[in-house]
């Protein structure tokens, strides 16, 4: 079954916030503006944007990028394992729901796919922003890359091995 015929025959109200009934106003969006802000100067100071870091660890030469990734994991565990055995709710009181995903072939072509652009670009989505923001102005292109393989994939996405 093709993923267009899934969506189709399994029609569900999405329950992404961005797609939520009661629009939040430019001045409540603020709030997410200034952490993204203060996110992308943390990536900064941490070096976690730095394209020398990422080489290093594409090379094998540094596990400072591996302690980053390996901490942020432990952390996003954790937090799921607490939000589920003590029944956490949103700030509006709604519970969380975790939804169970199942192992796809496409994931691992995927994967391979996102690696290897971002062993190239030496960035990957969470600090291209950071590195635009920081100066690195060659990085528009990695985003504009990345917006173009987005589009490409929802363009083909029925006809890949998802």
């Amino acid at each position: 079954m093709k993923v267009k015929e899934i969506i189709e025959s399994n029609p569900v109200e999405c329950e992404a916030p961005n797609m939520r009934k009661d629009q939040e106003s430019g001045w409540k969006l603020l709030k997410y503006l200034i952490v993204g802000i203060l996110f992308g100067i943390v990536f900064v100071k941490a070096e976690v944007i730095s394209w020398f870091r990422i080489q290093e660890m594409f090379r094998l030469q540094s596990f400072f990028m591996y302690g980053v990734i390996g901490s942020a994991i432990l952390v996003g565990v954790l937090s799921i394992q607490v939000i589920k055995r003590l029944g956490i709710k949103t700030l509006a009181g709604e519970p969380i729901k975790i939804a169970n995903k199942e192992f796809r072939k496409g994931q691992v072509i995927g994967g391979f796919i996102f690696g290897l652009g971002w062993a190239l670009t030496g960035a990957c989505p969470g600090p291209l922003f950071a590195q635009i923001g920081f100066g690195y102005s060659v990085i528009v292109v990695t985003l504009l890359s990345a917006i173009a393989g987005t589009w490409v994939y929802g363009k083909f996405a029925d006809k890949l091995p998802n």
